[in-house]
């Protein structure tokens, strides 16, 4: 239990947080991950529904992904990133928000890499600004591949509305092409950030 403020009435209360996530163990809790639930709580004294913002590591043993929540600056222990280093095969991301923690289980779950749909991401942001000038700063998230042809779908915030956009597969197909040619683009060992500020180190 740790104590969180209501964003509605600021009082505080009691609420029950999981450190850790082990889907292999509960099955359930990989729904609740993805539809945000698992991070909802309502304040016992107004009824608000808030998002509970804590650090917890979500582990797919089955999957070779674990993907450690750390909102705000917080860094995983030494002793814990030196330890994970030897799991052969795993992949380990560090994200900031419940969002890009439910983006990393979809990205793995429909059998992408996230270090190339970065990039293919920041290959769509340059042709939506083509258009409009302000989605050169687009924060896209992938939430879905559908059809035949296995188009990317993704969403991003314009002009105060939430703007889809699908992307065609080949577009995914060219950025890990650009990444095979740029060896250097790399996740860095341990719980690697791999985000836009992370593709915009290496392109600009």
């Amino acid at each position: 239990m740790v104590p969180a403020s209501c964003s509605k009435c600021h009082r505080t209360t009691e609420i029950d947080v999981r450190q850790s996530i082990n889907v292999a163990l509960d099955p359930e809790l990989k729904a609740r991950v993805k539809d945000g639930s698992m991070f909802l709580w309502e304040c016992p004294y107004c009824g608000q529904r808030n998002l509970a913002r804590y650090q917890t590591l979500y582990h797919d043993p089955d999957a070779k992904l674990m993907v450690w929540l750390l909102p705000g600056e917080e860094q995983p222990p030494q002793a814990v990133e030196e330890a994970v280093k030897e799991l052969e095969g795993y992949t380990l991301r560090r994200v900031k928000d419940v969002g890009e923690l439910i983006e990393k289980v979809n990205i793995h779950d429909a059998g992408l890499e996230d270090s190339v749909l970065e990039m293919c991401k920041w290959v769509t942001r340059r042709e939506l600004a083509a258009k409009n000038p302000a989605a050169a700063t687009a924060a896209l998230k992938f939430l879905r591949m559908e059809g035949a042809d296995n188009e990317l779908v993704m969403a991003f915030p314009l002009d105060g509305q939430m703007q889809v956009v699908n992307v065609g597969f080949n577009v995914y197909e060219d950025a890990r092409g650009i990444l095979l040619r740029n060896p250097a683009v790399r996740p860095a060992p341990g719980f690697a950030q791999v985000d836009a500020a992370w593709i915009e180190q290496f392109f600009r």
